[in-house]
């Protein structure tokens, strides 16, 4: 397993009203959360990857839908992705250092709980090719749906 990523399994107590879970305490994050963003992707969306060198650490949780989360060791290689969301309650903490994002297997609504807040004078934002040979087998997408930055990414790694 890639250094330091940590897997939260969610239980879900159902009853009839629907159903609860315990997301995370704060006693077993590494570091506190500073800021929770939301977004929202269509089926094909890929999202990353994304590193920060000055250490913000991401924490992925799939509130409806189901997406892939794919991380990256950025030193040794190392390759790690998990579907999680409706058929796989878990939330995924990824330490900033390594590339990470996800690729939307179906319409999703994602929660990032971030370590920094987000300085737009100086945002703390690299990229790599969610083609990189390393993870490109993982993604279930060939062609997929990308930001103008992810796109940036690739052409500055060809």
């Amino acid at each position: 397993m890639i250094e330091g990523l940590q897997r939260f399994p969610l239980t879900r107590h159902d009853d009839e009203r629907g159903w609860f879970a315990e997301f995370a305490r704060a006693s077993s994050l590494p570091k506190p959360i500073r800021q929770v963003n939301l977004s929202f992707s269509r089926q094909g969306v890929v999202r990353g990857l994304h590193y920060h060198e000055r250490g913000q650490d991401d924490v992925f949780l799939c509130l409806t839908g189901m997406v892939r989360v794919v991380v990256l060791d950025l030193t040794t290689g190392e390759a790690f992705s998990e579907d999680i969301g409706d058929d796989n309650p878990m939330a995924i903490y990824v330490p900033g250092i390594h590339a990470h994002g996800y690729e939307a297997l179906t319409d999703a609504h994602v929660a990032y709980l971030v370590t920094e807040e987000y300085d737009p004078s100086d945002p703390d934002e690299h990229g790599v090719c969610w083609a990189d040979p390393r993870v490109k087998h993982l993604w279930s997408v060939s062609e997929p749906i990308l930001s103008a930055r992810d796109v940036a990414a690739c052409r500055e790694s060809a």
